[in-house]
């Protein structure tokens, strides 16, 4: 028997987003077709700086549709992670790509706080987002200057443009969730990183940097940045990665491991 046809607003509901596979369907997500922001491999990347080989809680802020949290998800099968984001909209299709039946193996170590990653104290606290909690907190913030020639989009606008206290406010945010001893992981563009080492302060260290770049001998387009609360050890610059060889458009071996979520981009010191 031939299925119903959907209502106007079911069908334009579904012509407007996509679900999308990723880690070569290790998972799946719910993402608006064409407004807001949709997740690719800068949500991957950052996945791929946590490591456990433990149980341990995991919060993604700013996690629009949920990508990096669960890609964490899906690799470590230990990690409980929560999806923090401002956005009604975007909150929605988290929820949404929770409910996915594909994604039923991972559902029960997932969650969703609808909350700006900017509240403090305890308003923060009566969000979710309790003191002392997280062994990682990851963060893939708006990068593009509050200056630049804005999209109409509105959710697009939301999920790309900074403010000037941007890192500040997050990074003080994730100070305060992550327990002692537990890590930052961002992905960030190159431009950043002053900002980036000034909202550390104390209560980061021992970062560890990395450029990336598309080919060698072309200038790099994002940072990755890991941290560890309370640590007091020197910051390391690593060697770069290369996304391209000198020639094609195929992803370098290691980099496809990253973005397909078959390892971690481990850090040099605990």
């Amino acid at each position: 028997m031939d299925e119903p046809d959907p209502m106007p607003d079911a069908l334009d509901e579904v012509v407007n987003e996509t679900i999308d596979a990723f880690h070569r369907g290790r998972f799946f997500l719910v993402q608006p077709r064409d407004g807001g922001h949709r997740a690719g491999m800068d949500a991957m990347l950052l996945a791929s700086l946590v490591d456990a080989d433990r149980a341990v809680r995991v919060a993604d802020l700013g996690a629009g549709a949920g990508a990096a949290g669960l890609a964490v998800a899906a690799r470590l099968a230990a990690a409980e992670v929560v999806l923090v984001e401002r956005s009604p909209q975007m909150a929605d299709y988290a929820r949404r790509t929770l409910a996915l039946e594909q994604n039923a193996p991972l559902a029960g170590r997932a969650s969703v706080i609808e909350a700006d990653v900017t509240l403090r104290g305890k308003l923060r606290v009566e969000a979710g987002l309790l003191d002392d909690h997280f062994h990682h907190v990851i963060m893939n913030p708006p990068f593009n200057d509050g200056r630049d020639r804005k999209t109409p989009d509105v959710l697009k606008a939301e999920a790309h443009a900074m403010t000037d206290d941007l890192f500040e406010s997050w990074i003080r945010t994730a100070g305060a969730i992550t327990v002692p001893g537990g890590q930052l992981s961002l992905i960030a563009r190159p431009h950043s990183v002053g900002d980036i080492l000034a909202a550390c302060g104390k209560r980061f260290g021992g970062l560890e940097l990395t450029l990336i770049h598309p080919r060698p001998g072309e200038d790099a387009i994002r940072l990755l940045v890991t941290a560890i609360k309370g640590s007091r050890a020197r910051l390391r610059v690593r060697a770069p990665l290369y996304m391209h060889a000198d020639e094609g458009h195929a992803f370098q071996p290691f980099v496809d491991d990253l973005n397909n979520g078959r390892t971690a981009y481990r850090r040099k010191s605990s």
